[in-house]
């Protein structure tokens, strides 16, 4: 028996560039430790894999991989998973598409801008902001100095499913500088903090633009994502909480990728509504490649 995939990129604006995610259809008869085989053979940061028929409420199941693990909730294979659903599996979905997820339904939708370009989007589930962290040890797992942490706002866990550690940076040159150290972040790991760690500033190189970002997790040594949707819904609830910019809601282009020659776009929405954010996350999903496994 065979399964289809195909090889979607994720937060691009054009082919080779996003967040490679490969979505495997028809999975219902793979077992987990197969999973985990296949999303390690891909070696993307995640592979997804989906079953055949929506389930009673109407959602798809998805199951999410990294090469080393399963994982509950993630951003760029939400949107591409979605997008090869509604390609492959049901081409007259409604709108929303529901994925049901380990940490829940998650709702995707599809705009068609002006110019005929197609953005998905996904809202996130409630987000919690977490521990406070000390900038210094942060920053020394990092490469960087405590004064390459703005100290205007905290480096704070946030977690929806998984969690991650928010880092706000000064400067371009500081973000560019960011090297995770698995050995040095262990002192961190031991108080509970994960090893999953998103670091921003508000010097973007483009000047339409906002803010620019990495990502550097985990998995079998530390890896770095060219695009993270999970990462901009936490940064969305974070911003949201400590007031980095003036306005209620939020409308933001965020850059990343770049330093591995892998330019992505994340957008960001995000506003405080009855006290409780609303936070969806978007971007473009380019096919690059599909076929069988054997």
């Amino acid at each position: 028996m065979t399964h289809p995939f195909d090889i979607v990129d994720v937060f691009a604006e054009r082919p080779y560039c996003g967040n490679q995610l490969a979505v495997v259809t028809g999975a219902d008869g793979l077992a987990s430790e197969t999973m985990q085989r296949i999303a390690a053979e891909m070696n993307f940061s995640e592979t997804t894999f989906v079953g055949g028929a929506p389930e009673r409420n109407g959602g798809y199941r998805v199951r999410i991989f990294t090469p080393a693990r399963e994982i509950a909730f993630a951003g760029h294979p939400i949107l591409g998973t979605a997008w090869v659903i509604r390609q492959r599996l049901a081409r007259d979905a409604p709108d929303p598409l529901q994925l049901n997820l380990a940490v829940g339904t998650v709702p995707v939708v599809f705009e068609l801008s002006a110019e005929g370009a197609e953005t998905a989007w996904f809202q996130a589930p409630p987000a919690a902001l977490g521990a406070i962290a000390a900038r210094e040890p942060v920053a020394a797992a990092l490469g960087l100095s405590a004064d390459d942490i703005d100290a205007a706002s905290p480096v704070q866990q946030v977690s929806a499913g998984v969690s991650a550690l928010i880092v706000p940076l000064r400067s371009r040159d500081a973000l560019r500088r960011c090297r995770l150290d698995l050995d040095a972040f262990a002192p961190l790991a031991a108080q509970g903090l994960p090893p999953l760690v998103y670091v921003f500033c508000r010097q973007a190189s483009r000047p339409w633009n906002d803010l620019r970002a990495r990502f550097f997790f985990e998995a079998n040594g530390v890896r770095e994502d060219p695009a993270t949707g999970n990462g901009a819904a936490f940064l969305g609830a974070y911003l949201l909480a400590h007031r980095l910019f003036p306005e209620p809601s939020l409308s933001l282009r965020i850059e990343q990728g770049e330093e591995m020659n892998r330019p992505s776009l994340v957008l960001l929405r995000a506003r405080a509504a009855g006290g409780a954010p609303e936070i969806s996350v978007g971007g473009q999903v380019i096919p690059v490649a599909k076929g069988h496994l054997l």
